[in-house]
């Protein structure tokens, strides 16, 4: 019988979304750019926009799965 993820599991896990989520964006724009024929600058360029751009996409959906994970509970309904 499977029992409930342990702490432990649950940041190892979200660990390597955020790091598959912040290759994903980071390996995007030079590959875009290499359409363009680009320079080795204008290619490292592009690598560190979409590494800054990562960081600020893990850093934000961090902080909206944190508002979605607080209590669990809903607020009660006054009558």
């Amino acid at each position: 019988m499977v029992g409930p993820i342990s702490e432990a599991e649950r940041e190892a896990g979200n660990r390597k979304v955020k790091l598959v989520l912040l290759a994903i964006v980071t390996v995007t724009p030079p590959l875009i750019a290499l359409q363009l024929d680009p320079t080795p600058v204008q290619l490292l360029a592009a690598a560190g926009a979409g590494f800054l751009l990562g960081l600020v996409v893990v850093w934000y959906l961090g902080r909206l799965a944190a508002e979605f994970a607080g209590s669990g509970r809903r607020p009660r309904r006054r009558r």
